[in-house]
Formats: structure tokens, sequence, C-alpha cells
């Protein structure tokens, strides 16, 4: 979602009903620092510097996630 639409009333409403999980992920998905580091990871992953499991590990780690399988 762009990032414009952030504020408008209707994202506000969906924000409302998402449970926990969901709300951490669009509080992530607006923090500049978290975008930037993804972005970081996906160049790092597409020049292939590394094992890729490796590197989603160390950002995963460094923004205390946790996925589901």
């Amino acid at each position: 979602m762009p990032t414009q639409y952030w504020r408008s009333p209707e994202t506000i409403e969906r924000l409302n009903r998402l449970e926990r999980p969901g709300f951490a992920l669009e509080f992530l998905r607006r923090n500049a620092d978290y975008r930037r580091d993804f972005a970081r990871t996906e160049r790092q992953i597409a020049r292939g510097e590394s094992d890729p499991n490796t590197i989603r590990t160390s950002f995963s780690r460094r923004w205390r996630l946790r996925c589901r399988p």
C-alpha cells in the first residue's frame, strides 16, 4: 500500500480490525529503518552474496521476527 494512504479513514478502519500479528506487520511496514533493511536484504539475496536462508535468518533476528511455517 502506498504510504499516502496510511492515514486514510478506510485504512484506519482496516487496521482496527487486525489481530496482533497483522497489526505488528503494518507497524513494521511503516518503519523507514525496517523498509531500508528489508530492501538491503533483498538486494543481498539477488546478488547471491550468501545463502538466502542465512540472509533471511539474520534479517529476522535483527527485527526479532517470528514467522509461522
